[in-house]
Formats: structure tokens, C-alpha cells, sequence
């Protein structure tokens, strides 16, 4: 029931705030504390991609910034 979580590289995240044009900093939060986090090992000012299947879109991808 969890969706994918992923940590990206940093050329990705690089690519991810070029591309949208936005300060990590502006970026969606989740904590360090969060679950999953904890599970996939993500650090503090990690970018997380998550993945999660919609029934209209088929899959919609958010990004968050991981914070303590």
C-alpha cells in the first residue's frame, strides 16, 4: 500500500530543480523520521521521488525534500 520511494542521485536532483527551475528548499517536505525514510536510508536534504499508481493518470510522481 506504500508507494515507491526512491532517493535520487545528485545529477537527477541537479536535472530535477534545473528542469523545474526551483530552490530545493521550495520542494514538498518529509521528515527524517518518516518511515520509509528510515527504510530506503535517506539523509537529511535527500531528494525522494515517490511513485504512486493513479486509476486516471496510471502514475503520478512527487518529489519531496527529506528534513530532520
Amino acid at each position: 500500500m506504500v508507494p515507491k520511494h526512491r532517493i535520487l542521485d545528485d545529477d537527477e536532483a541537479e536535472e530535477l530543480l534545473s528542469t523545474y527551475n526551483i530552490e530545493k528548499e521550495k520542494l514538498s517536505k518529509i521528515r527524517i523520521t518518516d518511515p520509509v525514510i528510515k527504510e530506503i536510508g535517506a539523509n537529511a536534504n535527500d531528494l525522494i521521488e515517490i511513485t504512486k499508481k493513479s486509476e486516471t493518470a496510471g502514475e503520478s510522481i512527487f518529489y519531496r525534500l527529506v528534513i530532520e
